[in-house]
């Protein structure tokens, strides 16, 4: 088990009052692990969630990551945006979380990035590095975006970016940047992004899980 990933699941998930106690306790296991190099990047994200008004807090979190697909927290969503391949891709990875005794609730999506680094907690870290990195040009657009927002919360993409076992395939994460960057106030303009092609993960890559490459070719063929 990586304690690590359960912690960045933690900053990533949607601030509450209750979790005030855990933010910096999240910090410091990051740190005892020693799966990153430099824990002490996430340190402004662990200090606001702690002691920020938690309204303040909550707004832009929703604003940030719920009015928009450019930093969606749903990974399928840089993938299929809204099409139906995105049901059939999550059912999919319901079952490899089930085939590790992972079952989700009715009220949790198996794409919400802070669901994922849950169920990566639970593997072996050299396992959990090659599902992460399935996803790199996502991760890392992601990461991107949010460095150019000044966004606290790119220091936990760029964690993840260290993670994951292979780097953005660079055609891939183009593809992705070259994305117009979404107005969270403009709401016709969001029902238009909704309607763009999808994205697809990108070309097959050696290595990994197999579970995982094995889904992502699937998602591929559904996308082409």
């Amino acid at each position: 088990m990586a304690r690590t990933y359960k912690a960045l699941a933690l900053l990533l998930s949607y601030p509450e009052e209750a979790y005030r106690d855990l933010y910096h306790a999240a910090l410091e296991a990051i740190s005892e692990e020693k799966l990153l190099r430099e824990a002490g990047k996430l340190k402004r994200l662990s200090e606001e969630l702690a002691r920020g008004d938690i309204l303040d807090l909550q707004s832009r979190y929703v604003q940030l990551f719920d009015r928009g697909r450019q930093v969606s927290l749903h990974l399928y969503e840089h993938v299929h945006g809204e099409s139906r391949d995105r049901g059939q891709a999550m059912v999919e990875l319901n079952k490899l979380y089930a085939s590790r005794g992972v079952l989700l609730s009715a009220h949790e999506l198996p794409d919400h990035l802070p669901v994922f680094l849950e169920f990566l907690s639970l593997l072996e870290p050299r396992e959990a590095a090659a599902l992460l990195g399935e996803a790199a040009h996502v991760i890392t657009a992601l990461r991107d975006r949010l460095k150019k927002r000044r966004s606290p919360y790119a220091a936990v993409f760029a964690a993840l970016v260290e993670l994951a076992d292979t780097n953005a395939d660079p055609a891939a994460l183009q593809a992705l940047l070259a994305e117009p960057e979404d107005d969270p106030n403009d709401l016709a303009a969001l029902d238009r992004a909704w309607a763009e092609e999808p994205v697809n993960f990108g070309p097959d890559q050696s290595g990994g899980c197999p579970q995982a490459r094995e889904m992502l070719t699937r998602m591929g063929e559904s996308a082409a």
